[in-house]
């Protein structure tokens, strides 16, 4: 079992939980994601690129079910991967947190939608899931605590952020602004 306190976890919070509970205002913060421009002739697939600080883009493409090729993750793919990284993210940063030793840790995510609401055949079907589930198998050592345990279970669904979103919902605001011309990179120079 991880003692307490070696705990990294609690080493990396112990500062911020100060600052917050000083200034709440500063626990406070903003994630984005976006795609950016991209050949907009392929309407099978695009590129979300992260925070320009990781260097890492990920690819999407669309579901066979509503007339695309498969051949990469989908945006539904993309939000249950969300949710199992934060769902996994909870229960290592609070086992560490509890000084639970996880031996083995497996977080799966299904999501079930009828593509009929999507492809606009029925408006009595949604167009989102209708369904998810988060399965969270975790091994730990023989002879841990059960009810530590069980409040590691508690909390790590208390503090994952997406699991709450989508439990709870969230108010979303969507827009779309059209614009007539070329795209940024394709104008041309003005004339010498």
């Amino acid at each position: 079992m991880v003692m307490l306190g070696r705990s990294l976890v609690r080493r990396r919070q112990a500062p911020l939980r100060t600052r917050y509970l000083r200034d709440p205002e500063q626990a406070t913060i903003v994630k984005r994601a976006g795609t950016r421009g991209g050949a907009c002739g392929d309407a099978l697939h695009g590129l979300v690129p992260a925070d320009p600080r990781y260097g890492v883009s990920w690819p999407y493409g669309i579901d066979r079910a509503v007339g695309g090729l498969h051949d990469a993750p989908n945006p539904g793919e993309l939000l249950c991967v969300a949710l199992a990284a934060c769902q996994d993210a909870a229960m290592r940063m609070l086992a560490d947190l509890l000084g639970i030793e996880l031996l083995d840790l497996t977080v799966e995510v299904t999501g079930t939608l009828d593509v009929r609401g999507t492809l606009g055949l029925d408006p009595a079907v949604p167009v989102g899931f209708q369904r998810m589930t988060c399965t969270t198998r975790a091994t730990v050592p023989a002879g841990t605590d059960p009810r530590l345990l069980a409040r590691l279970e508690v909390q790590a669904r208390r503090a994952c952020v997406n699991l709450d979103t989508l439990r709870r919902g969230v108010a979303v605001t969507a827009s779309t602004r059209f614009e007539s011309g070329q795209p940024e990179g394709a104008r041309m120079p003005p004339p010498t």
